[in-house]
């Protein structure tokens, strides 16, 4: 196989430049090391996700080991110093062997981190101080670059084309299930994944997320204003069984993952009339969206975001329906997004984080009517030097099919 068989090689100059703005964390945090084992971290740095470790030292270059697959790995990373290695066991004694030392102090990914593989590593590095290197992480992935936002760029473009395919296929009669794996289908066609990156191990990433009707009323475990019924009581949230009708509000949220980035967005929909309480919650959503863009500049507190958009909620007089029902709300109305679906920061309730230039937010003012069904909208939005742009290329509009 040769490189150029391959379609999507992150940039040499933009892998170095990524594991130089991590060098510049750690040394602020006096971390002489961090071992990336999570597979979007490790792809972030290295621009591969084969089975292997990255190491970054301060004062070294990075080493890449690779348990599997050796070739791959090295047509597709710029990295290198590439060592083969049969066990992670091996790994200390490959960085003894490349620096002639270990480290004093070493980050690791404590929120991806199980227990056990933590003090399997600390067994490893015995003598070696292991601390949280997740901020450090955070602070490099949470500033995207102009390269990974013509990425995410790729997957709005994907996303708008998928919610047009659902304009012109929604049909009554179809069950929630059965239409998005119509959605599936087409959305594979034109590149998309097939599957969503998430981060946080009691969460898992499932594409298509439908609620017509009553089943955008129900609430249930999702962390999220709404939920869905699920396929079944072993998987209690998004689509469900349930025929698609004319004339009810009908909420489709679409996440996408193209090359390894994602779009996350929702759009309202109805064959036929939409009825007059379902209009009004919806395009009350899009006026929520719109404050929140208005207000998302470099500097802007991302508390003070979500507290005014409550408030305007219930200006417009949906403060028990906004972000849940009343004993069930949700905490956030945004998140950030690249290469895992939800990733820091959260524009949430108390967050005194402030925005900066390169965050990328998917913003989810949504509401839901106990029983009856949800209302809402979810665009990305980016943070520019001077305020802010829909990264988003679906209109923000309700689909009337």
């Amino acid at each position: 196989m040769k490189k150029d068989d391959l379609l999507d090689i992150t940039p040499e100059s933009e892998i170095f430049s990524r594991i130089n703005t991590l060098k510049i964390h750690m040394e602020a945090a006096s971390v002489e090391a961090i071992l990336l084992t999570h597979k979007p971290d490790i792809y972030y740095f290295s621009g591969t996700a084969q089975d292997c470790y990255l190491y970054v030292c301060l004062d070294q270059d990075p080493l890449l080991f690779v348990k599997r697959y050796l070739p791959r790995a090295e047509l597709e990373t710029p990295i290198k110093d590439i060592l083969p290695v049969l066990s992670v066991t091996k790994i200390p004694l490959k960085i003894m062997d490349a620096h002639q030392r270990l480290p004093s102090t070493m980050g690791l990914a404590f929120d991806v981190v199980p227990v056990r593989d933590y003090q399997f590593y600390q067994g490893l590095f015995n003598k070696t101080k292991i601390l949280d290197g997740t901020p450090l992480i955070e602070a490099c992935r949470q500033i995207k670059s102009a390269y990974e936002i013509q990425q995410m760029e790729s997957a709005a473009r994907v996303s708008k084309k998928t919610f047009d395919f659902m304009a012109k296929n929604l049909t009554p009669g179809v069950s929630e299930m059965e239409f998005c794996g119509m959605i599936e289908a087409f959305a594979r066609c034109q590149g998309h994944s097939g599957k969503l990156q998430m981060r946080h191990y009691r969460s898992e990433g499932f594409s298509f997320h439908l609620m017509s009707g009553k089943t955008g009323g129900l609430a249930g475990a999702l962390d999220s204003p709404v939920c869905g019924t699920g396929t079944c009581t072993a998987y209690p949230f998004g689509a469900g069984p349930k025929l698609i009708l004319e004339n009810e509000p009908i909420l489709i949220d679409l996440g996408t993952m193209v090359k390894g980035y994602h779009m996350d967005e929702s759009r309202m929909f109805v064959m036929g009339k939409m009825p007059s309480a379902a209009m009004e919650a919806s395009l009350a959503s899009m006026e929520i969206l719109h404050l929140l863009k208005d207000t998302m500049k470099p500097g802007a507190v991302m508390g003070e975001l979500f507290d005014s958009a409550v408030k305007m909620a219930a200006k417009m007089g949906y403060a028990r329906e906004y972000l849940g029902l009343p004993h069930l709300k949700s905490r956030f109305v945004g998140h950030g997004i690249g290469l895992e679906l939800v990733e820091n920061p959260i524009l949430a309730k108390g967050r005194s984080t402030r925005i900066r230039p390169g965050m990328i937010f998917a913003v989810e003012p949504k509401f839901i009517f106990k029983n009856l069904f949800a209302a809402g909208i979810e665009s990305v939005i980016q943070i520019t030097d001077r305020g802010s742009r829909f990264l988003s290329q679906t209109e923000n509009k309700i689909f009337c099919c």
